[in-house]
């Protein structure tokens, strides 16, 4: 993932949410982030409730269900995550 591009996502969801996120503090989440967390269903939402937490942004489980089941479909590969968060951003 280009670096423009990881700062340009990280500056659109400190504008949506309102929130300041460090860019810290999102590298330290990923890390924690394996290519099977994208696959275990369990983990996805664990995964997007902490994000949820981090921007301080509820969200609905209808919206956990919408992003989990995107994720499914998409059948992206877990290592390209520029294409997951070129679909959040749309949302």
């Amino acid at each position: 993932m280009s670096k423009n591009f990881s700062k340009d996502v990280l500056n659109v969801v400190n504008k949506k949410s309102g929130k300041h996120i460090s860019e810290s503090a999102v590298k330290k989440l990923a890390s924690t982030v394996k290519p099977s967390t994208m696959q275990n269903e369990t983990q996805l939402r664990q995964l997007i409730k902490q994000v949820s937490a981090m921007a301080n942004v509820p969200v609905s489980e209808e919206t956990i269900k919408d992003i989990v089941s995107a994720v499914k479909k998409s059948g992206m590969n877990p290592q390209n995550m520029e294409s997951l968060m070129k679909l959040m951003i749309k949302k």
